[in-house]
């Protein structure tokens, strides 16, 4: 378990280092961006991708199923039963991104031209988009076991080298979106597109050159093909209904209101997804541990690790989060100048829902581990399924799109705090008090701890400056860390963690 952990944490200094190029790049060239494209160009590229990535869905399915054999196999030690996995799920994926580019350009273009509010004169422009997002989600789906393979061998030092390249890229596509004479749009997406592809390329070079069970030979494995479907069938119901509320979303805010309102969302999302990253890059690297150490047969450690991991993942929200919550309009005026009509409050209404799907997203790597999808797949995406229709009918009746965000906070509520600890307790032997007391109960105590003394200092220095900014966003990020060290953290772990400063102290 202490090498394990060393593996976490080096793997998790990696996809920080990453993580901090893409965050300060992404939001440097968003607000550039949208500056250049204007606010409904930049809703009209959200939307058009949006109906490309819904289709998509079946594919995010599978990518759970290859992900998690890839992982397992290895984790078991079995190269051979590794290297059949790896062309079976290459092969399946082959197929569904073939599938997926006859029915986007035939119903999906369709879809396009009737049914979304696109200005006449956009049109052109938008089709354009449309099409390079389907080569590039051709190429996407096809990715998929090389990332799988990436992650399971815990590579991670090659997404800080894909970052690095990224934020490369990404600065290059602003200069160029300055000086170029084409339509904005449309260069816009083909640069995206490129770059896009180039790193996917490089990824499946590394993958290649370096473990042997990528070079793909075809292979149609019918009982691995039966146990990848079997698994992966049953989260299909569960993506699709995530598709439903992601970009299903984004359409159907496009079916009521201008691509205004979609660019506000994606705003809001923009710096949300910023913060959720430091959450998902230690989930990236503490997740193939908890698998492999149940797969070894340690189900204790598996269990304590997933547990206690969930903790860590709210506090590193929390920490983000509670400034995001406080400052949300200063934060996106210093961002972007002139902040879209929607957009705080989109963004305070994303980031709580971020802190319930931690537990969400957290306990599932348990079902996942198990390989026990069938309750989840039935039961979990109802949730979805039905906050779909209740938006529909909300915007049918004349509501704000802000009903919207409000309708994925109560999902999400549900299915982290009722929905996924009922079901880990009954599938993987869980027990649910201890469940509620290690990870439930201690980011409830920290989230009323923490909040008091940065509400009541928001409230003294009502007058926006950025004086007044920066006093409150540093004093709530210090009192939270603070929180989190004292009413946060149990005793023992305290202790390791001042025995390692001290030690580091010592020896400089």
């Amino acid at each position: 378990m202490q090498a394990n952990n060393k593996i976490i944490a080096k793997n998790t200094l990696m996809l920080y280092f990453r993580m901090l190029f893409l965050m300060i790049v992404s939001l440097f060239t968003s607000r550039v961006v949208l500056k250049v494209l204007g606010v409904d160009d930049y809703g009209i590229y959200q939307v058009v991708g949006g109906v490309v990535g819904f289709l998509g869905f079946l594919n995010v399915a599978l990518t759970a199923g290859s992900s998690r054999f890839l992982t397992y196999h290895l984790g078991e030690g079995n190269y051979s039963k590794l290297q059949r996995t790896f062309s079976t799920t290459l092969t399946i994926h082959l197929a569904l991104a073939i599938l997926l580019v006859l029915i986007a350009e035939t119903y999906g273009l369709w879809f396009v031209y009737n049914k979304l509010l696109i200005a006449p004169d956009k049109m052109e422009a938008a089709v354009w988009v449309y099409h390079l997002s389907i080569v590039c989600t051709f190429m996407g789906i096809t990715q998929v076991p090389y990332g799988a393979s990436i992650v399971a061998h815990e590579r991670m030092n090659i997404y800080a080298y894909t970052g690095i390249a990224d934020v490369v890229l990404k600065l290059l596509i602003v200069y160029l979106l300055y000086i170029s004479p084409m339509d904005k749009l449309k260069f816009y997406s083909l640069l995206l597109a490129i770059q896009s592809l180039g790193i996917m390329l490089f990824e499946r070079y590394y993958c290649i050159s370096r473990f042997s069970e990528t070079r793909y030979k075809f292979v149609f494995d019918k009982e691995l093909l039966k146990q990848i479907g079997r698994f992966s069938g049953w989260s299909l119901f569960a993506n699709l209904s995530i598709a439903l509320n992601t970009q299903g979303m984004t359409i159907l805010t496009n079916m009521f209101f201008s691509p205004s309102v979609v660019t506000a969302r994606a705003v809001a999302g923009s710096v949300s997804n910023a913060a959720n990253q430091f959450v998902q890059n230690f989930r990236t690297a503490v997740n193939p541990q908890i698998i492999k150490t149940y797969a070894a047969g340690d189900r204790e450690a598996s269990k304590n690790l997933l547990l206690s991991s969930t903790r860590y993942s709210f506090y590193l929200m929390f920490l983000l989060g509670l400034p995001i919550l406080l400052l949300a309009d200063q934060i996106l005026y210093y961002w972007l100048g002139q902040v879209p009509d929607y957009a705080p409050v989109f963004l305070q209404l994303t980031i709580v829902q971020a802190l319930f799907s931690i537990f969400d997203s957290s306990f599932y790597v348990a079902l996942y581990a198990k390989g026990r999808l069938k309750e989840n797949a039935l039961i979990s995406p109802l949730v979805g399924f039905i906050q779909f229709p209740v938006v529909y009918i909300l915007f049918r009746q004349g509501y704000s799109p802000v009903a919207l965000s409000w309708a994925a906070v109560v999902s999400y509520a549900i299915l982290g705090l009722v929905i996924k600890p009922v079901l880990i307790c009954r599938i993987v032997g869980y027990d649910y008090k201890e469940i509620m007391v290690k990870t439930v109960l201690p980011s409830l105590k920290v989230v009323i701890v923490a909040s008091i003394l940065p509400i009541v200092l928001r409230n003294i220095l009502i007058e926006e400056n950025f004086l007044n900014f920066m006093i409150i966003g540093m004093s709530t990020v210090c009192i939270v860390i603070v929180v989190i060290y004292y009413v946060g953290l149990d005793s023992s772990v305290r202790k390791k963690l001042k025995n390692y400063v001290h030690a580091k102290l010592k020896s400089l």
